[in-house]
């Protein structure tokens, strides 16, 4: 997992609640075997018509959302069933951030797991910069995980919290053989210190 560093984005936006990770990768795409590829489905059934054809009226679909790297919806994204296909089909995509202002539980895990920042923002927040990138094609979001803040191009700033242990994470680049390994020398200690019945040597028998 690469560490997570200040990155400006072109920004998209979904706007509804709600979204499922059916909704987000449906499950007739989960028969692949790859961690890869998934992108081209992301949203498949609002992305396509019956027919195969991109929907027109699906805003990712529109030439000025192109390349976006950051999405922004609404309240419980990621809710549903536990597939870690929703958060590979993102970051396929070429998603790195999501705002909204609540995300599913096991969503989120997921989330950190594959490096995909989420960040949470009240309603208000939500709609005023959903406002701004409709008014604005080509709306970029600078966001320094560092710093805890997001910053537009119009000069629009907002500061958000995040758990120290998953910003450290993000930053460091860090998963969770990365982690273990970083405790490798308090683990061998402990297993020194600590009887290991199973190890005993038992006395033979004569």
């Amino acid at each position: 997992m690469e560490p997570f560093k200040t990155q400006t984005l072109l920004a998209a936006f979904l706007d509804r609640p709600n979204v499922d990770t059916d909704l987000i990768i449906p499950k007739q795409f989960l028969i692949r075997i790859e961690r890869t590829g998934f992108g081209q489905f992301l949203f498949n059934d609002l992305r396509y018509l019956e027919n195969g054809q991109p929907n027109p009226d699906f805003l990712l679909n529109a030439p000025r959302f192109q390349g976006a790297g950051l999405l922004v919806s609404r309240e419980n994204f990621g809710c549903g069933s536990s597939r870690e296909h929703a958060v590979w089909a993102l970051k396929d995509y070429g998603f790195k951030v999501v705002i909204a202002p609540s995300f599913g539980d096991i969503f989120r895990n997921n989330s950190l797991k594959e490096g995909l920042l989420l960040i949470e923002r009240d309603q208000e927040t939500v709609s005023d910069l959903i406002a701004r990138i409709a008014a604005t094609p080509g709306y970029q979001v600078t966001v320094d995980l560092g710093q805890q803040t997001l910053a537009g191009a119009d000069c629009w700033v907002s500061q958000f919290a995040i758990d120290p242990f998953v910003k450290e994470r993000l930053l460091a680049g860090g998963d969770e053989i990365s982690l273990i390994l970083e405790s490798e020398a308090k683990i061998a200690a402990y297993e020194k210190a600590h009887n290991r019945p199973w190890e005993a040597v038992l006395p033979v028998s004569s």
